[in-house]
């Protein structure tokens, strides 16, 4: 006799993982425009930018990595491709011809649009009892948070 106790189980597993991938897909598309960024901010404020958007699309290349790598250890395969991640993000990919206020503007964007989708994942992470996935998206959103807060200092807002 089959039990209906394991569907919810399975269902939470794979909308967390879902979640995951999204949340995966992002923060790769981040990173890609975080490095467009790097390799083409001119300005008064060149040097400051580029360092910037160095230390944050390496972060983000580390982010990726772990979300990865978790989602593999709840037993799904990760998206890995650009074309999947296309399908998954909820970040557009940034113009040729940005300014610097443009690009931190965008970046902020980016960072306060995954903030967001990670406290709806903390509720799917806590329904699923999933502490080891709860403990990386609160480093994230750590991250996410302090990174927007940085951007909008730079960009003179409160």
């Amino acid at each position: 006799m089959t039990t209906h106790a394991a569907t919810p189980e399975k269902t939470e597993i794979t909308t967390l993982v879902d979640g995951l991938s999204h949340l995966l897909a992002d923060t790769y598309m981040l990173y890609l425009k975080t490095q467009q960024f790097h390799w083409n901010v001119i300005g008064p404020n060149f040097y400051s930018l580029h360092k910037m958007f160095e230390e944050q699309y390496l972060a983000l290349a580390e982010a990726a990595d772990t979300i990865a790598e978790r989602i593999r250890a709840l037993r799904a395969p990760a998206p890995a491709s650009y074309s999947s991640f296309l399908k998954l993000t909820s970040i557009e990919e940034a113009n040729d011809n940005m300014d610097a206020h443009d690009m931190l503007q965008e970046l902020l964007n980016g960072h306060e649009l995954i903030a967001k989708q990670l406290s709806r994942l903390f509720l799917l992470a806590q329904a699923d009892h999933d502490e080891v996935t709860l403990d990386m998206l609160i480093t994230r959103k750590s991250y996410h948070d302090k990174t927007a807060w940085m951007l909008r200092s730079s960009l003179g807002l409160s």
